[in-house]
């Protein structure tokens, strides 16, 4: 959640950034989750050469980075593209977009409650977050209810706003699965043993999941 990152990037972090100013020697960004300003060098745009390197960057684009060296006295951060993996990318991209969503959801709950979204948060989003994380947390709730919560202690009124917010604007996936099942019985009575088996997995009681 955003009011609680560190105010500095870490060596080795992937972080969101904004292009803000393209030059010949790099390019300047900004890093959406920190709002601090840091330093692409040319020389960490690509492993390949660069010709233009506006073929690589532009004005107002957004990208993943990877910080490689923090300087808190001077307030620099340099940052890398080429040693971004297009796994680490898609996977930050995807994180990124789930805390935001996770934000606004807050958000939504503190409007209801009239509290502010740093008292929801302490109160139950930090619960939420520390046993399935918020986002997911969030998602189980529109599922599940708000038993999620009030089993943590969290009071009855929060628990289920929680549960209203997350049913009012998560849309939860439903797929179904297909397949061909093959069963094999090599005795006598094969068939009978098989019937039997299916009739009394159909009186089997149904999970939640």
């Amino acid at each position: 959640m955003a009011e609680r990152k560190p105010q500095w990037p870490e060596i080795g972090d992937l972080v969101i950034a904004t292009i803000e100013t393209v030059t010949d020697y790099g390019a300047y960004v900004n890093l959406d989750e920190y709002d601090k300003r840091g330093l692409l060098h040319v020389s960490e745009i690509s492993s390949s050469w660069i010709r233009n390197i506006r073929d690589f960057v532009r004005e107002g684009q957004k990208i993943v980075l990877k910080v490689t060296r923090v300087n808190l006295e001077k307030g620099h951060i340099d940052l890398s593209l080429r040693r971004v993996t297009k796994r680490a990318r898609i996977e930050k991209i995807r994180q990124w977009k789930q805390d935001r969503k996770a934000e606004a959801l807050l958000r939504g709950v503190a409007e209801k409650v009239g509290l502010s979204v740093e008292e929801v948060y302490e109160k139950a989003g930090c619960l939420l977050e520390e046993k399935h994380g918020l986002y997911d947390g969030f998602e189980k709730m529109s599922k599940e209810g708000a038993e999620i919560l009030t089993e943590m202690g969290v009071p009855e009124n929060l628990a289920k706003a929680f549960t209203e917010v997350a049913k009012e604007r998560i849309r939860v996936k439903m797929v179904k699965v297909k397949g061909t099942l093959e069963i094999r019985c090599m005795t006598p009575n094969g068939v009978k043993i098989i019937r039997y088996s299916f009739l009394k997995a159909r009186k089997t009681e149904k999970t939640k999941e």
